[in-house]
């Protein structure tokens, strides 16, 4: 299989090199740091993991790549403008798109722009850092879910699962790709804003807050009522399952947070402004919600204009 990934993060860098360490034809598109990964390679470590590819496709420009069975877009959604020029040298007749990115959004500007049929999505539940070009520590999970976009699972949907698998990567299929996007913004939402408007703390110093982690659990319920709101429907246990699931993560830094203290934008409208849209116009009430979605767009700003 050619599969090309676009955007050599640390979601990008981590499935790209298992995929090729597991025999796949990859292709990299490296915006930072090319010569580092060109000479050294991949590194990916973590629990029970160390994965090594030393030589690496790594490329400028999609232009150099050519057409792909499988495009990977896990650039972030503050680059999404540039898509519609990015895609197109990688897209032949049978070409699948698969967004990796965070929040809602992706997979109907990806339809707009090249057709429904070709557009997938996935859910990443993983702990990452990358620490250099190329370099990517593993915390903590490794899952992914995968489904297509406004439809049930295809023979397609199966067969990239099962690559995935082939590749040591834990992947299921889902039926309903939009629900389970609601469902990982129940945690996306409240800690990737609480660890930035807290003063950059991470995970564990917000459940070790009693006020904080309060504020946590009423974000969660706040975004399950607006995903129920517009037809999607999560339970409320979903909250105490999310939060059991960050006790163990640790003193964990989300990537958002990462991106805030390295002077990077957010992703603000993906994670925050568009499922805040959708809810409101669906009838949800979200004070919580309108008011960390405002604090956060004063904060990007003025970091930005810095």
């Amino acid at each position: 299989m050619r599969i090309a990934i676009v955007g050599a993060g640390a979601i990008g860098t981590y499935y790209g090199a298992k995929l090729a360490a597991g025999g796949n034809d990859v292709c990299f598109l490296v915006r930072t740091g090319f010569e580092t990964v060109k000479e050294n390679g991949l590194h990916i470590t973590g629990p029970d993991e160390d994965i090594r590819v030393p030589q690496v496709n790594a490329y400028r420009s999609t232009n150099e790549i050519g057409k792909c069975d499988l495009v990977v877009v896990a650039i972030k959604t503050t680059s999404n403008d540039l898509l519609a020029e990015l895609l197109p040298p990688l897209i032949g007749d049978r070409t699948t798109l698969l967004t990796l990115q965070n929040g809602l959004g992706s997979e109907e500007l990806l339809a707009g722009l090249f057709g429904t049929e070709r557009v997938m999505g996935g859910l990443c539940f993983i702990c990452l850092r990358r620490s250099a070009p190329g370099v990517v520590h593993r915390y903590d999970y490794g899952h992914i879910n995968i489904g297509e976009h406004g439809r049930p699972p295809r023979d397609r949907t199966r067969t990239f699962a099962n690559e995935f698998q082939k590749c040591g990567i834990k992947c299921g299929v889902v039926d309903d790709l939009m629900l389970e996007r609601w469902r990982k913004l129940v945690w996306n939402i409240p800690f990737n804003g609480l660890t930035i408007l807290a003063g950059g703390i991470d995970t564990a110093a917000i459940l070790s807050d009693p006020d904080l982690d309060e504020a946590a659990v009423q974000l969660m319920h706040e975004v399950i009522d607006g995903a129920n709101r517009c037809g999607f429907q999560l339970e409320s246990s979903a909250v105490e399952e999310q939060m059991k699931r960050t006790r163990t993560m640790g003193q964990y830094k989300p990537s958002t947070l990462v991106d805030f203290e390295n002077g990077k934008p957010l992703e603000i409208e993906a994670i925050w402004g568009e499922p805040l849209r959708r809810a409101l116009a669906a009838g949800a009430g979200m004070p919580r919600l309108q008011q960390m979605y405002a604090a956060l767009k004063s904060l990007d700003r003025l970091e930005q204009a810095q």
